[in-house]
Parts: C-alpha cells; structure tokens; sequence
C-alpha cells in the first residue's frame, strides 16, 4: 500500500496542474480516507444504501492497510498486541452471540462479510484497529498508563454508541429488542480497558494525526448517517 501512495504522489507532482506540489504520504492517505467516506455519505444521501453498506469491509481494510502505513507495527509486541486484541475481539464476540451474557442477545447480519461462528472476520479486525487508533489519540494527549487507557477505551464505546443507532439498519448486527442495552457497553468498555493496557505495553507511541482522522472519519460516517437517514 505504501507503494501505491507514492505512485499516486509522483502522478500528483508529474501531472500539469500540480507540477512540482508535493503531498506526503500522511495527506493522501488522510485524503483517501475522507474520500471513501463522503463518497459513501453522499450515496446514502441520494438513496443508494443498499448498495454502500455491503462495500462496508472494503472500506475498513483501506483503513486497516492505511494505518499500518502510519502505525507501523515493527516489533514482535506490536505485531502480537495485533493479534492478541483480533482473538480476544472475535472470542469475546463468538461467545456473545452463542450464550448471550456478554453483550446481551444478539447476532450479526450480512453486510460485514465472512462469519466464523457466527461472527464477521472484520469484527475482529476491527476490534484490533480501533484498540491501536484510540490507544494513539489518548496518548496523544495523556502520558499516564491508566488515564491513556481508561480514554482510549472511552473513546471505543463511544464509537460503538454511535454505530448501535444504525447497525440494525444496516444489517450488521441486530440486537433482541431493537438496541443494544447497558450490559453491551459496559461489557465493551472492560474488554477495550483490558485491551489497551496491553496496547500501552505492547505498541510504541507514533504521530497521532492518521489515527485521529481514521476515528474521525468512523465518527463522521455514522454521524451523518444518522442525521440524513433518522433525523431528516
């Protein structure tokens, strides 16, 4: 993917309009992250959900392949912090959706694509990423071990708060009843708290800016979603 950046870097410099302009690898990745999401956001927009939404995994792998551009995980810790929180993601979530103590009753849809026991592949990727992502935006701003992952793990429910108001919607996951109650953020809030005191350990500390645009963006997409598919 790196390759791929900078390929469309030396296009950007050679091509008329921006001869001899510059972009860094950080500003297209950002761009290219943004890109993906308005595009899609502007598809809901206009009516064309049902076809969006099932790209969801393409986009998260972009995001995935972009941060290991920016969050290079090097060492042998940071590799198996990677692995760690994608087995605990998907056994924590396999588990949910068999008994239904952890996060309540609930089971996945289509849209996230291939399942193993139930559970997409991409929850446990996406359990692995965000772990990374939040654990980099709150040591970005605190150096304490407890206060970067108490954040980081905020910043998680936070995130899934706003997923829950549009995962039935989408077809993700549906819970019974309707929405997900306490019991799944709290569930998910001492799962991501585990998780990132491992991520503090295990991962060094890197620049926190593609990070804070990939949380972003994930905040922005079901944000507007909500706004132009409930509110409006």
């Amino acid at each position: 993917m790196s390759e791929v950046i900078k390929l469309i870097n030396q296009k950007i410099i050679h091509s008329p309009v921006f001869r001899g302009v510059s972009i860094s690898q950080l500003t297209l990745s950002i761009g290219m992250l943004w890109l993906f999401t308005i595009s899609a956001l502007i598809g809901i927009s206009l009516g064309f959900t049902d076809w969006f939404i099932p790209k969801t995994p393409l986009n998260l792998l972009l995001g995935l392949a972009l941060l290991f551009i920016h969050v290079p995980l090097l060492t042998y810790k940071s590799k198996g912090l990677f692995l760690i929180a994608f087995l605990v993601g998907m056994g924590v979530e396999i588990a949910g959706v068999a008994t239904g103590q952890i996060f309540g009753v609930y089971e996945y849809g289509s849209n996230l694509g291939v399942k193993v026991l139930g559970v997409p592949i991409m929850i446990g990727i996406y359990w692995a990423v965000l772990v990374i992502v939040t654990s980099q935006i709150a040591r970005s701003i605190f150096s304490n071990m407890i206060t970067v992952a108490i954040t980081g793990a905020s910043l998680m429910v936070g995130l899934d708060f706003l997923m829950e108001q549009l995962a039935s919607r989408f077809d993700f996951w549906h819970f019974a009843g309707g929405i997900a109650d306490l019991q799944n953020y709290v569930a998910w809030f001492f799962v991501a708290l585990f998780l990132q005191f491992l991520c503090y350990k295990m991962v060094p500390k890197h620049n926190s800016s593609f990070s804070m645009h990939l949380y972003l963006n994930q905040v922005a997409f079901f944000l507007v979603s909500y706004i132009i598919l409930v509110l409006i």
